[in-house]
């Protein structure tokens, strides 16, 4: 999981191209003058071919990484055939409202954050691959949300713009959860897991099974400081649900598991508690259904829910 308040350097890995970068207003590097727009005039500005317009608006640090004949070009590439972007989804998080835009046939999207007075903080370009033929087929068996109480959609859905696991066939229909309160999902210091709304929160079996793998103590990160990669999931709980479906629930927080392999689970039944374990920059939960129990070789499944929602980034969720 990565955070939005993280800068980002322009870059361009695997026809996707990155522009981002988190700093203080800009201030024009050409002479004409502009009149801010708002975020939602932004697709009709982009598609206008202001990219002049566009680029005078964004912040002082996006400009130092990114020179606007670069920005100018990749914008021109991205823009051609597409007619529209329509908003997908729009989230407030940690200082600054994120806007995705998805173009009509769903291969190109746009991610873009903005400041309260409308400077660009950073903006992301990628093209998207179409739908998979797995999305048709849906789990055998309906989930809930393992969380109790309000939580928001971090990532999820059925494509790059909306969830970062997309690309990845073990991962492809996870959810992370955060807590937000107040449109922060912490208060105080950010690099104290403890300031964070989710760090200890309650951890619930989403479905009834039997427990077939815990791991329990791998220490918490530092939030946006360091992260795990060798053990991705970090502390985590897989259930066997039937029907060859197995949950995964990770991040945890070290020794805060109470289930132990063979246990028997019912829905809503507390694992332990959200931590900031394994790959991951702020506390939160990772949550897919897959159809091995080996997860990093198994595939993940499209989740049926038991109230018939499909959640995206950004949305509000309540398990139980």
């Amino acid at each position: 999981m990565q955070s939005s308040k993280r800068t980002l350097l322009s870059l361009s890995v695997a026809g996707v191209i990155v522009l981002a970068a988190c700093g203080e207003n800009s201030e024009s590097s050409s002479q004409a003058e502009w009149d801010s727009f708002s975020p939602e005039e932004f697709p009709d500005v982009f598609l206008a071919g202001e990219f002049e317009h566009i680029y005078e608006q964004t912040s002082n640090e996006f400009q130092e990484n990114v020179p606007y004949d670069e920005f100018e070009s990749l914008g021109k590439n991205f823009s051609r055939e597409a007619d529209t972007f329509e908003l997908v989804t729009d989230i407030e998080l940690n200082g600054l409202m994120e806007y995705q835009w998805m173009n009509r046939d769903g291969t190109k999207g746009i991610r873009s954050y903005f400041s309260e007075d409308y400077t660009i903080e950073g903006l992301r370009l990628m093209p998207l691959d179409f739908p998979s033929e797995s999305e048709a087929a849906f789990t055998e068996n309906t989930y809930r949300m393992p969380v109790n109480n309000d939580w928001v959609v971090f990532w999820g859905g059925t494509n790059e713009l909306v969830n970062y696991h997309y690309p990845y066939e073990n991962q492809r229909y996870a959810y992370d959860l955060v807590v937000k309160k107040d449109g922060n999902t912490f208060r105080g210091d950010p690099e104290d897991k403890e300031s964070y709304h989710a760090f200890e929160k309650a951890v619930l079996a989403p479905a009834s099974g039997k427990v077939v793998s815990v791991e329990d103590g791998i220490p918490d990160n530092t939030p946006q400081i360091e992260t795990n990669e060798e053990a991705p999931l970090g502390n985590h709980v897989i259930i066997e649900h039937g029907h060859g479906e197995f949950s995964v629930i990770g991040h945890c927080r070290k020794n805060s598991l109470i289930v132990s392999e063979g246990d028997e689970v019912f829905p809503g039944d507390v694992l332990g508690l959200a931590g900031n374990s394994g790959n991951s920059s702020e506390p939160h939960i990772h949550f897919h259904v897959a159809d091995g129990a080996d997860w990093q070789e198994a595939k993940s499944l499209r989740i049926r829910f038991s109230d018939g929602e499909e959640p995206v980034r950004g949305e509000d969720v309540t398990g139980f």
